[in-house]
């Protein structure tokens, strides 16, 4: 006993005698030991210098945990009766066997408590929380993306959310491309988390019917269902989902070649909460799935988004006489629907509720359709038109004089409008109209006209982008006709002048808050001079991008006028040091946006000019300034904490 009280290092070895005189002994002693409750101090393993062999058997037992052995069933009935979240976690945590195990676990097989009477009888085995963490609320989202997305991380996510909350958002784009989801991960989730409520599933091919038929039986609380680009689903899985998820709202579904109409029928049939469905490039869906869709809808489908479908005439003739509840619908590259099916789908008078409505690249919308929907769509208030090539000038006037309720009107890529089509349009809607935005409309010419019309007293915003032919006449046009405009976007206007903006400029009498120039590269100091002079007690946003022509008078223009401004990019213009000395020696001035990017001209010695703005910055853009050096981008950093620096 000294000789053991005297031990005093983990390299040292009591070396009276050994405990066990016969070698083989030995390991007997450490098998009979790993069965007693008994305490050891840690020490370094023995440095063994002579020939020394174990019973095979006992080796064997040391060399792998006991618990191991057990084959999964045996495995099973232990995990599902461990009592939380936390310690499944740390079970998951050994292996991937024992993750495995623990997520093929449904919630409704866990085990809340094990009585001892239960464990020795061998009667009661089994006592479910029916009312604990099988009813969670599902607080957690969890996003998978790219390689990230794998069956592993899946099962992770089963496991640890279950005690935190619930898992009620997934979101998997994309897939690991060695290991990546597949129908096990997806199952996973399903038996683990019964409180999903949104699954979102985009490009994950090996993600088939099999795993849906999981969601379906034990996700009852799905709400949101999204699927793009899934090969392996068909209308078994979507039909399950259906029959089994009562509250289900929302369903999204995009290239997905094995679904058509018989998985919209049955989402018709028994999904009586749906209130948004979007259908895009799904070859198998004609006018039977949409029809049936629609007609057994009930009043709470509000949202519905068709595109790249293969239905005709007769799909727009139901959504006209069913679509009641709809107040959002988008239509999208139907190049089977002609001129007919939107002048039957107008006529119907179903649309009573329809405020918002989106058409693009469909051949079917001419002018006299689109007069027709909008005399049957009476509570019509944004209307956007995009790459409609047979609506012309007389088309869009008769749809603005027919739409009473119209407040945003957008066209974009509609070639056969020109200036006349959009100075009638404003006449015609001048008592609701509140937004026009034009573009990448060609057909539009910059020609001096005469026009006489009442001005528009309700239009606040103006856009105008990336529409090469209007031009300075036509911008002081449209200036005269709309005199209360607060907003305006001119991005790409490469050809209007200080001449064309200045009578925009003079016309506002709201005062404009937000003014957007980026790209109009004939503009100059004057322009910029008199908006800050006209409208610096209103102005809050500023875009000067790629003006080249604005230099520091400007900027001392915006100093002494500007009073509200807080976002000024003056990117790839003319300024330099002395202009931000001033713009930063105005007290009244608070930016909190600041975009410099690609002004070559500003060097290090603006450091203490946007150290002393960056007072109120919360974004600051030094990219492309090649005259600062990286020496003074770190100072900022340091001394602009508050501030994101992009550099």
């Amino acid at each position: 006993m000294p000789a053991l009280v005297n031990y005093s290092g983990d390299d040292e070895f009591y070396s009276m005698g050994s405990l066990c005189t016969n070698p083989m002994d030995l390991g007997r002693f450490y098998s009979i030991a790993s069965q007693l409750d008994i305490y050891s101090p840690p020490c370094k393993r023995a440095r063994i210098t002579f020939p020394f062999v174990f019973g095979s058997s006992d080796f064997a037992q040391k060399k792998k945990p006991s618990i191991d052995v057990l084959p999964d069933e045996c495995l099973f009935e232990i995990f599902r009766r461990i009592p939380g979240g936390n310690e499944r976690s740390a079970c998951a945590c050994v292996s991937k066997r024992w993750l495995t195990l623990l997520s093929s676990i449904r919630r409704s097989e866990s085990c809340k408590t094990i009585t001892s009477e239960s464990v020795c009888n061998d009667v009661e085995m089994v006592s479910c929380d029916d009312n604990g963490e099988i009813e969670s609320d599902g607080y957690l989202t969890r996003s998978l993306e790219g390689k990230k997305a794998t069956d592993t991380r899946l099962a992770a996510i089963a496991v640890g959310t279950s005690g935190r909350g619930g898992l009620g958002k997934l979101l998997i784009r994309g897939s690991n491309s060695v290991r990546g989801v597949t129908n096990l991960g997806l199952s996973a989730i399903a038996r683990g988390c019964p409180s999903l409520r949104a699954l979102t599933l985009w490009d994950v091919p090996l993600v088939g019917d099999e795993s849906l038929f999981e969601v379906a039986n034990e996700c009852h609380l799905l709400e949101k269902l999204d699927l793009c680009n899934c090969p392996s689903i068909s209308n078994k899985g979507l039909i399950a989902i259906a029959e089994n998820c009562p509250n289900l709202t929302s369903l999204s579904i995009e290239s997905c070649p094995k679904i058509g109409n018989e998985g919209l029928q049955g989402i018709g049939k028994h999904c009586t909460k749906l209130q948004s469905i979007s259908v895009k490039d799904c070859a198998l869906v004609g006018d039977h799935g949409v029809s049936s869709l629609l007609s057994s809808a009930t009043d709470g489908l509000s949202k519905v988004k068709l595109q790249s479908l293969n239905i005709t005439d007769f799909s727009l003739a139901v959504i006209g006489h069913y679509g009641k509840a709809v107040t959002n619908l988008v239509l999208s590259n139907l190049q089977q629907v002609s001129e007919k099916g939107f002048w039957v789908m107008g006529n119907s008078q179903g649309l009573q509720k329809l405020t918002c409505l989106t058409i693009s690249s469909c051949r079917g919308i001419t002018d006299v359709s689109l007069e027709a929907v909008a005399k049957g769509c009476t509570n019509l208030k944004q209307m956007c038109l995009r790459k409609c090539c047979f609506v012309s000038d007389n088309g869009l006037v008769s749809f603005a004089r027919a739409a009473g309720s119209l407040e945003s009107l957008q066209l974009e890529e509609c070639n056969r409008v020109t200036q006349s089509g959009i100075v009638g349009a404003i006449s015609n809607c001048r008592s609701k109209l509140k937004a026009l935005s034009l573009v990448k409309c060609m057909g539009i010419r910059d020609v001096a006209s005469e026009l006489v019309s009442s001005p528009c007293s309700s239009l606040r915003s103006l856009s105008i982008r990336n529409c090469p032919g209007f031009g300075s006449a036509s911008l002081a046009l449209v200036g005269k006709l709309c005199p209360q405009l607060q907003h305006v976007d001119l991005t790409g206007l490469c050809a209007i002048t200080d001449s064309g903006l200045l009578p925009l400029l003079e016309s506002c009498e709201a005062g404009l808050v937000k003014v957007n120039l980026s790209g109009c590269m004939s503009l100059t100091d004057e322009v910029v001079s008199a908006l800050a002079r006209l409208h610096g007690k209103s102005l809050e946003l500023l875009n000067l991008d790629g003006c080249r022509k604005i230099t520091d008078a400007s900027l001392m223009a915006i100093a002494e006028h500007c009073l509200f401004l807080s976002d000024l990019d003056i990117s790839k213009c003319a300024v330099t040091d002395p202009g931000l000395a001033v713009l930063s020696s105005a007290d009244q001035l608070n930016l909190q946006v600041l975009s410099l990017s690609g002004c070559s001209s500003v060097s290090n010695k603006c450091f203490p000019f946007l150290k002393k703005l960056g007072r109120t910055l919360v974004g600051l853009n030094l990219k492309n300034c090649s005259s600062i050096s990286s020496s003074t981008i770190e100072l900022l950093v340091e001394n602009l904490w508050r501030c994101d620096i992009l550099s």
